[in-house]
């Protein structure tokens, strides 16, 4: 397997990418009043993640590039914090998106595990 020339390559940024799609298409029938509270926060973790893994995949040292992949995983994080309160205040099911969500977090560790051994 060859070297990723661009982060729209990464199986990772991908996943991720995929679930700032549902989140977007989630938290679209949430409640009016929710617009710059949760669906603002929401959405705004949710582009963090595949936002950080694009710039980490551009940045030339390993400690630059660890830093922003573990600014995505803090991003995921809160986002699974955000589909528990969506669940609970019964504003959507979230089953799908906790899906993609561990995926994307399973797939991240992945690619960061190689880079930790290098620095």
């Amino acid at each position: 397997m060859t070297a990723a020339k661009r982060f729209e390559e990464l199986i990772v940024w991908q996943k991720a990418h995929q679930l700032v799609l549902a989140i977007y298409k989630l938290t679209k029938d949430f409640p009016k009043e929710e617009i710059f509270g949760l669906t603002s926060q929401f959405r705004r973790a949710a582009v963090s993640v595949p936002a950080n893994i694009a710039e980490g995949f551009k940045r030339a040292t390993i400690p630059d590039k660890l830093r922003h992949l573990n600014i995505a995983q803090s991003s995921l994080e809160e986002v699974r914090y955000y589909l528990i309160l969506s669940q609970d205040l019964e504003y959507s099911e979230t089953l799908d998106q906790r899906e993609g969500l561990e995926e994307t977090s399973r797939l991240l560790e992945a690619y960061m595990k190689p880079l930790r051994r290098k620095r």
